[in-house]
């Protein structure tokens, strides 16, 4: 009975330390890797066309929480913008202060007109995005637009790193979630 139990004892540990052999070759799963190294100074992009905004929406990754535009054209067609941090959020060209809820305000502004310039007559508005419970985000606002340009303020939680970019027909606005 000694030498069976012995036996078992063995194999089990000769079990185990194939278990870890094999445990090393196989990675064990891990959480995104979140660092960023974006920055939080101002972003700008060059367009020679403004383009019509059709939508917005929002949604949250593991890392950071994402704006999106949508804008008509090709994806050839660059979609001009300038994304900054401000203390207070100005209406353009009026200078009226908008509220934004959140400890830090992003400032989007959009080379897209809010009217059509052949007609003069304003585009349908834009839907509202609800942000709740996002990790970083806290308010977005549109606040109206004047020349060819669509202004909005984006609420988040403090004055993160951000990035921004275009792909195909829209232009992509993530805030990291911490440094």
């Amino acid at each position: 009975m000694r030498r069976l139990a012995t036996a078992l004892v063995t194999m089990m540990l000769a079990g185990g330390s194939l278990l870890v052999g094999t445990g090393s070759a196989v990675a064990a799963p891990t959480t995104a890797d979140c660092a960023v190294t974006w920055g939080s100074l101002d972003k700008t992009g060059a367009s020679v066309a403004s383009r019509r905004l059709t939508d917005v929406r929002a949604g949250q990754h593991e890392c950071f929480d994402r704006l999106v535009f949508d804008a008509q054209g090709t994806a050839a067609d660059p979609i001009g913008y300038s994304v900054r941090y401000v203390d207070v959020l100005h209406q353009d060209p009026s200078d009226v202060v908008i509220p934004v809820k959140g400890g830090a305000i992003l400032e989007i502004s959009l080379f897209s007109p809010r009217y059509d310039p052949a007609t003069g007559q304003p585009y349908p508005a834009l839907p509202g995005v609800d942000v709740t419970g996002y990790r970083t985000f806290r308010e977005f606002k549109f606040t109206g637009g004047s020349e060819g340009y669509t202004q909005a303020g984006l609420g988040v939680r403090a004055r993160l790193p951000f990035r921004v970019f275009q792909t195909a027909n829209h232009l992509v606005v993530d805030v990291a979630h911490t440094w």
